[in-house]
Formats: C-alpha cells, structure tokens, sequence
C-alpha cells in the first residue's frame, strides 16, 4: 500500500503483462483525503497494443498511514473529457 500520494498509481501488471500502463497523473488534493486525476492505457489482448489514452479520476483516504482507494470515476471518451473541461470553464471566471 503507498503511505504518500507520490506513489499511488493505476499502473496493474498481470501475468507479467503490464496491462493498466499509467501515463501522467496529476495530484488535485493532498491531505486525509486525496485526489488524483490519471492518463493511462489498456493494454489491448486480442490486438496485441496499448488503448488511446484514457482518463480517471481517483479519490483515496489516508487510514493508518495507508492510502485506501475510496471512489473513482472513469471519464469514458476524449469528447466526454472536452465536455468537463468545457463545463468548467464555464462556470469558473478568469481569474479569482
């Protein structure tokens, strides 16, 4: 189990075969409860390559010195990604 949020990661190996392969994260919130938003790919069986890129939204709580993963949302598309970000800055001004 991670005891920071630096080594949480949806990277999963199977078999030897790393078949979640984690690309990018970003650390939104730090604390008791954390937030990270991750880039990854699948790894694909059948077609023997990794996926487009894809992207998911991790929520983790620090319980004995140890990250639990609590929640998680997979975004489920680029254009589903375009329209969060768009929502977003939409309902966020410019500057604070």
């Amino acid at each position: 189990m991670a005891s920071t949020p630096d080594e949480l990661t949806v990277t999963y190996v199977d078999g030897g075969v790393e078949v979640m392969k984690e690309l990018d994260k970003k650390v939104l919130s730090k604390g008791a409860w954390t937030t990270i938003l991750f880039r990854y790919q699948d790894w694909d069986e059948r077609k023997q390559e990794y996926s487009k890129d894809k992207y998911t939204i991790r929520r983790y709580q620090k319980r004995n010195g140890e990250y639990q993963q609590k929640s998680k949302f997979n975004i489920s598309s680029p254009d589903q990604a375009r329209q969060i970000v768009a929502a977003l800055n939409e309902w966020l001004p410019e500057a604070d």
